[in-house]
């Protein structure tokens, strides 16, 4: 029940957006303007001509689509945040995304404040043992997101690009490795450790580990810690403060950015690419694929998963040199495979 009686224009826009086949009440109205996710009723009509705004009944039809009952409408949140770029929908587009990359921690009763810091071998084997308690009952997937893709194109004999990484990001000893950087920063997993989890997670990489052995080697030679260069270099920790301390318009931008593209692959993977394979070579075939979708823990679903992928997403928008922009040249890639009609793709010889 609402508090108040709805007003002309609340019960104008129920009508809108019901006109577009949606149902929604005035309380949902409510709920979305409390959320900052809906402008409030003062503002939902043209002052020229009393009418409603186009872009206000398109966004509350967004909003319907999205809720269902019980659930959140997740990272869909943060684009109505990023769009508006205020100080108040900034305030909870960082707070959103600094939750989602501590929710890991959170569900295993590891606290990021008590972690203890510091070389001596006390705080190093408590930090082992936090990372430790991350993977608790924690199932790694046998195959990732592109190990799932490539086994299913294996079977259907359809070619996809040679990978450019191992066949599983998510391999139980990447996992570890992974747990103990975001724990403790990248200073508490050496550089060979490392390499012996990419040797377990891809058998018979001699070539590939010792190219990334002879990398780390120059790099040391001439003075730069590759490590360093990493979002990860400091930790989620470092993730953290990379979020809480970037500037607001920037910190919108890469939602925007990040959202937007997620949104966009997950509609070539899910309802496009079943009938029209050329787009997963065309994906597959750009350095993106790997840099973002596989890296960045690309989940195509709504919920916890997606959440957190985007928010590491955000992290390297924010921090990789050249990351942005070649997300905008991948956005642009997947815009023209969205606009190009499937007998383009399919009619190949």
């Amino acid at each position: 029940m609402t508090r108040t009686k709805p007003s002309t224009i609340d019960l104008a826009l129920v009508a809108a957006v019901g006109e577009l086949g949606f149902t929604i009440s005035p309380t949902q109205l409510e709920r979305w303007r409390s959320n900052l996710w809906l402008a409030r009723t003062a503002d939902c009509t043209d002052p020229d001509t009393g009418g409603l705004r186009p872009e206000v009944v398109h966004r509350a039809a967004w909003l319907a689509a999205a809720a269902r009952p019980g659930r959140s409408i997740s990272w869909l949140g943060w684009i109505f945040w990023a769009i508006d770029d205020t100080p108040e929908t900034v305030t909870r587009l960082r707070a959103a995304v600094v939750a989602a990359l501590e929710r890991p921690f959170q569900r295993t009763g590891v606290d990021i404040g008590q972690i203890p810091e510091g070389e001596c071998d006390e705080a190093f084997e408590a930090r082992r043992q936090m990372a430790a308690a991350i993977l608790t009952d924690r199932r790694c997937p046998r195959k990732d997101l592109d190990g799932a893709l490539r086994a299913a194109a294996t079977e259907a004999e359809f070619d996809l690009p040679p990978s450019r990484s191992v066949s599983n990001i998510f391999h139980r000893d990447l996992v570890e490795s992974g747990a103990r950087v975001l724990v403790g920063g990248a200073d508490d997993v050496a550089f060979e450790d490392l390499l012996e989890a990419w040797e377990a997670a891809l058998p018979g990489s001699t070539e590939m580990i010792g190219n990334m052995r002879a990398g780390h080697r120059d790099a040391a030679l001439a003075g730069v810690d590759l490590f360093s260069q990493s979002p990860l270099a400091g930790g989620l920790r470092g993730l953290i403060r990379t979020v809480q301390e970037s500037d607001d318009r920037l910190l919108s931008a890469a939602a925007r950015a990040c959202t937007k593209g997620n949104g966009a692959l997950s509609i070539l993977l899910l309802q496009r690419a079943p009938e029209d394979p050329e787009i997963l070579r065309t994906l597959m075939a750009d350095v993106m694929w790997h840099q973002w979708v596989r890296v960045g823990g690309f989940a195509p679903v709504l919920g916890i998963g997606g959440e957190a992928a985007i928010a590491l997403n955000v992290v390297q928008y924010l921090t990789i040199p050249g990351w942005a922009a070649d997300l905008e040249r991948y956005q642009q890639l997947m815009d023209t495979l969205l606009a190009r009609p499937s007998s383009e793709l399919t009619d190949k010889p």
